[in-house]
Order: C-alpha cells, then sequence, then structure tokens
C-alpha cells in the first residue's frame, strides 16, 4: 500500500487548489503537499502583507529573498531569488510555503479571446474559472470606496473602451475586504481554508523533491525528497504524484526523475513588461487627503482587459501612500501619482526555452536552470504598440512622468508555457488537457508552465483554473482505478 494517494509537489496557489479540490471531492484521500521552503508568518501560506506587525513582515520576507543580482538583472523583488540567467535576467522564483502565491499581487483577470485554449471544452473550462475565483476570493468590489477609481476608469474607458470589447473597469482581485476596510490578500492560505487540518491531508516544509520515481511501465510511483535540516533522503510512496512548483522548476523536475518530452522546457513565455507613471490632474484628485499608511486608499486597481487586436493588458493602480516630492518646487499630494503597466503578449515559439544542465549540479543533484529566450519581430511591434498606448493612458490621466520603460526580461514573473498541455501527444506539448504527463498514467503537471496559449493577463486565475480540471479528473481516475477488480 501506498503511503500516500496523491503527493503534491509545491505549496503555491495551484498546488494548494488542487489539494484542497482533491479533498473537497474526497475527504478519504491521503494528501501530501510538499515544500522546499519555510512557512512564512503565522499561517502556512498566507500572503506577507497580512503580517500586521512591519518589522515581522519585513524578516519574513528577507528570509527568502536572494541577495545575488547578476549582471543585467535588477535587485529582485521582496520574497524571490534571481535564477541568474543572461537570456532572462530579472527570471526569478519564490521558495516559501505558498510559493510566489504569498507575494503577489493579487491580479486575477479572466482570460479572454485568444488567450483561452480553443481545445477545452468552454463549458467546463468556464465552470473551472468560476471555482477558482471562489477558491481565491476574487472581487471587482475590493476598492469601491477608493475615491479616485471612478474618475481613473472613466477617463480610461473615453480613451480606450470599443464596441465588441471588454470595458475598461475595476481590476479583479484575490482580496477580502474586513470589516474597517481593511484588504486582507488572498494567499494559498485563503485558497487552503482549513485544509492544513483535515485528517489525511499533510503539508511538509522544508522538504525538497528531487525525483519523481518511474517504474518499468512509466508510473509514477513516488518522490525521492530531502530534509532540508538534516539531509537526510528517503522515498515516499503514492499512488499519483503532481509537480506544481513553476515554470522553470516543474520542467527541472521532470528532466532529473527522466521524464523527458520533446516539448519539456520549450514554449517558456514571459509577458514583455512596459511601464510608466502619470500625475491625476489635481482637479480629479478627491478633497480628503488619504491615510498615508493605507493600502492603494485613493485609486485603487483598474484594467484596460486584453483583446486579440491589442495585444496587451494593461493596469494602473496608486504608486504612492504619502506625498511625493517630484523636485525642489513640486510636491504632490497622495494618489496623485499612479502607475501603469502594460504587458505584452508573447510570440510562442520552441526556441524560447528553459534547459538543464547536466554538467552543473547543485548538492541535491538538481542540474542548473539555463534559458534561451528572444523577442521576435511582433514582439517588437507589440511592445511598440505598447509604449503607444500607454503614453496615450498616462495622458488621458493627465501628466506623464518621464518615458515609458521596458522591463528587462522575466520582470513579469508570470512564466509559462513550459510543461503546456495540448489535445494530442504530437511533439509540442507535455501533458494532456488534463495535465497528465503523456506517456505516463498517474503523473500530472499543474501552474502556469501548463497554459498553452499567448496571453497577456496575469496568469494565476488561470492556472488554478486548470489545476481544478486536473484535481476532477485526477479523482475521477483514482476512482475508476478503485472500482476496477
Amino acid at each position: 500500500m501506498s503511503d500516500h494517494d496523491v503527493v503534491i509537489v509545491g505549496s503555491g496557489p495551484v498546488g494548494t487548489a488542487i489539494a484542497r479540490e482533491l479533498a473537497d471531492r474526497d475527504p478519504a484521500l491521503r494528501l501530501l503537499v510538499l515544500e522546499a521552503g519555510p512557512v512564512l508568518g503565522p499561517e502556512p501560506g498566507g500572503h506577507v502583507k497580512n503580517i500586521a506587525d512591519p518589522s515581522s513582515r519585513a524578516a519574513a520576507v528577507a528570509a527568502v529573498t536572494g541577495t545575488r543580482t547578476p549582471p543585467g538583472a535588477t535587485p529582485p523583488r521582496p520574497g524571490t531569488a534571481l535564477v541568474g540567467t543572461p537570456a532572462m535576467p530579472n527570471a526569478a522564483t519564490s521558495t516559501n510555503v505558498g510559493g510566489m502565491g504569498a507575494h503577489w499581487t493579487c491580479a486575477c483577470p479572466r482570460p479572454g479571446d485568444d488567450e483561452i485554449p480553443g481545445f477545452l471544452d468552454p463549458a467546463a473550462f468556464d465552470d473551472a474559472l468560476t471555482r477558482a475565483e471562489e477558491l481565491l476570493h476574487v472581487t471587482t468590489h475590493a476598492f469601491d470606496q477608493a475615491p479616485l477609481t471612478p474618475t481613473v476608469q472613466k477617463l480610461l474607458g473615453e480613451r480606450f473602451d470599443r464596441p465588441g470589447t471588454r470595458p475598461v473597469g475595476p481590476m479583479p482581485m484575490a482580496i477580502t475586504i474586513g470589516a474597517d476596510g481593511s484588504p486582507h490578500w488572498t494567499g494559498p492560505a485563503v485558497i487552503a481554508g482549513d485544509l492544513w487540518r483535515r485528517p489525511g491531508v499533510t503539508l511538509r516544509s522544508g522538504t525538497l523533491a528531487r525525483r519523481v520515481l518511474i517504474d518499468g511501465d512509466r508510473r509514477a510511483t513516488g518522490v525521492e525528497v530531502v530534509d532540508l535540516a538534516t539531509g537526510a533522503v528517503r522515498r515516499v510512496t503514492a499512488r499519483a504524484v503532481v509537480v506544481a512548483g513553476d515554470a522553470l522548476r516543474t520542467p527541472r523536475l521532470l528532466w532529473a526523475s527522466g521524464v523527458r518530452p520533446p516539448a519539456l522546457g520549450r514554449y517558456l513565455n514571459d509577458q514583455p513588461q512596459v511601464m510608466a507613471a502619470a500625475l491625476v490632474n489635481e482637479r480629479d484628485l478627491p478633497d480628503a487627503p488619504a491615510d498615508g499608511t493605507a493600502i492603494v486608499p485613493v485609486s485603487g486597481v483598474s484594467w484596460v482587459p486584453y483583446a486579440a487586436d491589442r495585444p496587451f493588458h494593461g493596469q494602473v493602480m496608486q504608486l504612492d501612500a504619502s506625498p511625493v516630492p517630484l523636485g525642489p518646487d513640486v510636491t504632490v499630494r497622495a494618489g496623485q501619482v499612479v502607475g501603469l503597466g502594460w504587458f505584452c503578449r508573447k510570440e510562442l515559439s520552441a526556441d524560447d526555452r528553459v534547459w538543464f544542465d547536466d554538467g552543473d549540479l547543485d548538492e541535491h543533484g538538481l542540474p542548473a536552470i539555463r534559458v534561451e529566450y528572444r523577442l521576435t519581430a511582433a514582439d517588437h511591434a507589440a511592445i511598440a504598440a505598447a509604449i503607444a498606448e500607454i503614453k496615450a493612458a498616462a495622458a488621458a490621466l493627465g501628466r506623464p512622468l518621464d518615458e515609458p520603460f521596458v522591463m528587462p526580461a522575466g520582470s513579469s514573473l508570470h512564466y509559462q508555457g513550459t510543461t503546456r498541455m495540448g489535445p494530442a501527444d504530437d511533439g509540442t506539448s507535455v501533458c494532456d488537457t488534463t495535465g497528465r504527463v503523456w506517456g505516463t498514467d498517474n503523473l500530472y503537471v499543474a501552474g502556469n508552465n501548463v497554459i498553452p496559449t499567448a496571453t497577456a493577463c496575469n496568469p494565476t486565475l488561470t492556472a488554478v483554473a486548470l489545476g481544478v480540471m486536473s484535481a476532477r479528473a485526477l479523482r475521477a481516475r483514482l476512482r475508476t482505478e478503485e472500482e476496477t477488480p
């Protein structure tokens, strides 16, 4: 008998959602979720913004923030560590319970138009998106009380709304608003609910999965793990294994395990990111000054949605929570400076890839991560169009501040495609439409890395929805095995 029914590698939003969906559908399942990193804060997988004490919050983030900044890269974002690869200098990972979900911005737009995989059943995918929104506690009303929100959306809507496309509006956010109006940001702890207290469900932090165990029939029989505190190595057996790391480390674990379909690591998609700032017209500001301790108290988060003929989407949010001096004679009011971020669709290519250097192994025998990645003529055209549009958006809001700039590759943290799903085992995908790796019976992959389309929207909601579909398919498969004599 196996130690567990399902072992899930990775405790980020998707890994946790799969565990939650499996446990909700069958409370008798024995589930193990593995995470290499530590717990940050008082609850496993809690968003660090919810840690009330500033010094405790800073210490939690500092504990998992990398210190090395390779040439061409900017310093790592809080809670992440840079991988260090020249073709994508800002590529980063997050190693803690909750993964990147303990640090993310919580933006959860639905994909639209050709961002949606055409081979998925529309009704099933829509149902999974709805379930993902429930698990993430997504709302479009998080910042209804932000006094500048209607003005920002009105000005952007007048400039960008078109018949037949989704209108400018509030960004769907994974946030719960408390009775006092304060936001509680969704981390995987919210997705989990009471999951970690349920019988038969175990979360094991500080435990690195270094191999998926594969038998001669190409079935996953479990995972070989390392206790990072003691160095002890052991084998954990399971009826099925789900690898839900990230778009860099999930394909690496498959590679190290000898599971190497032709598309593994290929079709890497990092959304090129254009940034700008604008000074909102004084006449449009609310009369009351903002509370400088609140998070986005004035302008909220607004969304300019993606469309197939407009290959990017935009989000606009407050940059300052207190008056910002712009020069010796200019001081602006709180809420007057807004940041604009436009994420571009990347043309997909099998040559954009992450690969693994078996000549450079770490102490656990895992190969170093390498990246090959370039922008095509179509990508440069999309970026140029995004720059023009972000300038127009800044002008519509008031006064643009400096010129828009393109962030270094990897800055989006929205890496996708490296274990992409597909409708057929034709060498262009790693898994089927349920997340099951081609050529195996019970090995699944999940996360942003299974998204097969060229997207511009933030990928978390889509990835969680695909994870929900994988969990449902996996439970059905396990039930079939149980019922087969």
